[in-house]
């Protein structure tokens, strides 16, 4: 999971949530999807949380000079 990127996690995700929403899943496979749909959704998360704090570092670093 650590590995996927964040267009990648968001691609699954999406994917996920189709065929949760589709409702032709059985009720053990649901819950698997929605496991793995909320680990994509933080692994989403985290790259989001790190790339604005790249960026307030950057425009921090920006404001100093």
């Amino acid at each position: 999971m650590a590995s996927l990127s964040y267009e990648r996690a968001r691609e699954e995700l999406v994917a996920v949530v189709q065929r949760l929403e589709a409702g032709s899943v059985p009720l053990e496979d649901s819950l698997a999807l929605w496991e793995r749909g909320e680990a994509l959704a933080q692994r989403c998360q985290t790259w989001l949380d790190d790339a604005r704090a790249r960026l307030a570092a950057v425009a921090q670093d920006e404001s100093a000079d």
